[in-house]
């Protein structure tokens, strides 16, 4: 049985991140996987890292409790919308609270890269937006992408870092919606 977390990083709680994620969800469910979840938006914590990596600032319960799940997990699938080519504030408040040093990876003295503490685990990132997948690539660079997956995921030892990208959504048919809807419950279904 695949330990599988969940973590939407949508502010909207109406939002079709959020229904991407429950047809993933359901369908691991019906696979046999052991699944939890992580609704970001839903948690209280300050997202300011007041101090950089200066001072230390004391993780809130729902900080606490999302390090252990994410500790405690073999597969961690995100869901989020791509704004302004990066993704939503309260997700990166989320990342930079608690992807700190000696949690996700620890610095080496004398090395230019540090410890991946996160080794073990797999992710899928998918991400929704407005640009068409041709012109994020091609033009942008896929930044958001890059920053999270290569910059944050791979950075601390989550490897591989699968990507499923849903573009473009604004004015998208319901077919189209249905069709992602069905592909994402696929993948929910393969524990992928």
């Amino acid at each position: 049985m695949k330990k599988i977390l969940i973590i939407n990083g949508h502010p909207d709680r109406e939002s079709y991140n959020y229904a991407l994620s429950e047809a993933y969800r359901t369908a691991a469910i019906r696979a046999g996987a052991e699944l939890t979840q992580i609704n970001i938006a839903d948690l209280q914590f300050d997202p300011n890292l007041r101090f950089g990596y200066r001072k230390r600032m004391e993780l809130e319960p729902d900080l606490v409790e999302a390090l252990q799940k994410i500790k405690e997990a073999e597969h961690i699938v995100w869901f989020f919308p791509m704004w302004w080519y990066s993704y939503p504030a309260v997700m990166k408040g989320f990342v930079d609270r608690l992807f700190l040093p000696g949690i996700v990876m620890k610095f080496i003295e004398g090395k230019p890269f540090p410890e991946k503490l996160l080794k073990g685990r797999t992710a899928r990132i998918v991400i929704t937006a407005d640009t068409p997948s041709w012109y994020d690539r091609f033009f942008m660079g896929r930044p958001a992408i890059n920053q999270f997956k290569k910059g944050t995921l791979e950075f601390c030892g989550i490897h591989p870092v699968s990507v499923t990208y849903i573009a473009p959504i604004k004015a998208s048919s319901e077919r189209f919606r249905e069709k992602w809807l069905a592909k994402v419950s696929a993948l929910g279904s393969a524990c992928k």
